[in-house]
């Protein structure tokens, strides 16, 4: 017997086995009125109304319905209200500018979308033929009525249309199948443990690559949602101590604004024994993972994967075989991205680019054969990562490929001098890319943001002597305030390219 993997079996499953069950408590504060909190038996209500609604607006099985908003429980139904009903969910990055909105938005050829009301201006200059803003006469529903139902419920069909992040240039659209998504979301759950007894809170944007799968997961096995729409180091904690949360997913900057906020916390932290939290988005310094271990008493993992790979291809977490070991000792082992999670296959090629293959890897990226092909080539994802696998057969990443920097004719790992900055005690975030230099080839560079005169370029010059071979030293730093990063964490080094190419008045590669 063979039985179509489609996104529609985890809400099934809900319904079925926790329909009295508490699923999803909205973000209280947010333009967009709060929906009430809800059983699993009224999500699947909501869901089919929303479902109902698009077949009003006569949007076919296959037609894109785009959304541009923060966390909200709207967001959430979409991955079954569009999805599970032969529709394609484009969610979209709420902090992109108007131009880059509209890209995406007629890129994918949308045939709806809903805005968050503090994004009503996105609308403007949309060519689409419906446009909604969310929360504004219900328009997302029509209650009562059951929807058309997806008659053609292929594995193999396109739920979702997730863009890159832009790190470098104009985002791709990946295609992600029922097929890829099902499978990300049983193996990652499968992974971390997650359960009917998980508490799970949204820190993570669920347009990113789709909440990493956890709104699938979550559901299917279950498990409360907790919406938050606003990251916040402080609010985090209260969410946590209020709905009894024990599992979040967050990039590393956000795990640093809550390491920042239970400094200053009364009493116990929230969740200290209790709370899981998958990190992902770049891999966090060995001291970062040790505070989370010591100073949050919560268990830490790393996820390692790409957008196109739905995204799980690594998971890193807490083994038997490491219980003797002290927090710095446990955080060197899962500093690496991990071992290749179930059904996946790992390679490193000659050129030292992490190579991946799994039920979880994009279909293609939209109306873009050559990308595509030059991706999937020789039948495995081609991820632009670095890397090796260490006698454990766990990867451990050196770099993206063009953030590896030769100085003097040799390799600099960018990740590694940036661990070695960011143990600095004052050193709060660090940035390392190379910059055209005559007699090196390239400089290492360090952009640093550490804690007011609380350190110096001598002072920093010195520290990393201590771990570091001469050559990968860094040769320059600069102090700034912040970094430039992604809605999702990423850090954007090619804005810091840019700024480099225009003092030297060459380009920055």
């Amino acid at each position: 017997m063979f039985k179509p993997l489609v996104l529609k079996d985890f809400l099934d499953r809900a319904e079925t086995v926790f329909a009295d069950r508490t699923a999803v408590v909205d973000e209280p504060d947010q333009p967009a009125a709060a929906l009430p909190d809800v059983s699993y038996r009224e999500l699947g209500t909501l869901v089919r109304a929303q479902a109902a609604r698009l077949d009003d607006l006569r949007i076919p099985p296959g037609g894109r319905v785009a959304m541009v908003t923060q966390n909200s429980a709207r967001l959430l139904h979409s991955f079954f209200g569009v999805s599970a009903y032969g529709r394609v969910l484009v969610p979209i990055n709420f902090r992109l500018t108007s131009a880059e909105v509209e890209y995406i938005v007629h890129h994918c050829d949308a045939d709806a979308v809903w805005v968050d009301p503090s994004h009503r201006h996105l609308l403007d200059g949309l060519k689409v033929p419906h446009r909604f803003v969310l929360g504004e006469d219900d328009d997302l529903y029509r209650h009562g009525t059951d929807p058309q139902p997806w008659l053609d419920g292929r594995e193999d069909a396109i739920a979702t249309i997730n863009y890159t992040s832009g790190t470098t240039a104009r985002p791709k659209g990946v295609r992600l199948t029922h097929r890829s998504l099902w499978l990300n979301a049983c193996v990652l759950a499968l992974h971390a443990g997650v359960s009917d007894r998980d508490v799970y809170l949204h820190t993570l944007p669920m347009f990113h690559v789709n909440g990493w799968g956890m709104p699938y997961a979550l559901t299917g096995l279950g498990g409360q949602h907790i919406i938050l729409r606003q990251v916040n180091g402080a609010e985090i904690l209260r969410r946590i101590e209020r709905h009894g949360v024990t599992l979040l997913c967050a990039a590393p900057a956000v795990l640093n604004a809550i390491l920042d906020a239970a400094l200053d916390w009364p009493g116990p932290v929230p969740g200290y024994g209790r709370v899981r939290v998958i990190v992902a988005g770049a891999p966090p310094p060995s001291r970062t993972i040790a505070r989370v271990l010591d100073e949050l008493g919560w268990e830490f993992l790393q996820l390692y994967g790409l957008t196109e790979t739905s995204p799980l291809t690594t998971l890193s977490r807490h083994r038997a075989e490491w219980d003797h070991l002290d927090s710095a000792g446990r955080a060197r082992l899962l500093g690496r991205a991990g071992p290749p999670a179930l059904g996946v296959q790992l390679a490193v090629d000659s050129s030292g680019e992490v190579l991946t293959s799994s039920n979880h890897t994009l279909a293609d990226y939209l109306d873009d054969p050559g990308a595509t092909s030059e991706a999937l080539a020789g039948g495995w994802f081609h991820t632009g990562d670095v890397g090796y696998l260490d006698d454990d057969g766990y990867l451990v990443i050196s770099d993206r490929r063009k953030d590896v920097i030769i100085s003097g004719g040799e390799n600099v790992s960018s990740i590694e001098v940036e661990d070695a900055l960011v143990s600095h005690a004052a050193v709060r975030e660090a940035a390392v890319i190379g910059i055209p230099d005559d007699k090196w080839g390239e400089l290492v560079t360090a952009i640093v943001v550490a804690d007011a005169n609380a350190v110096s370029a001598g002072d920093l010059d010195a520290h990393c002597r201590q771990t570091l071979a001469g050559y990968k030293v860094p040769k320059r730093f600069e102090f700034e305030p912040e970094l430039p990063r992604t809605a999702t964490g990423k850090l954007q080094k090619y804005k810091l390219r840019q700024r480099f190419s225009q003092e030297l008045d060459r380009q920055v590669t």
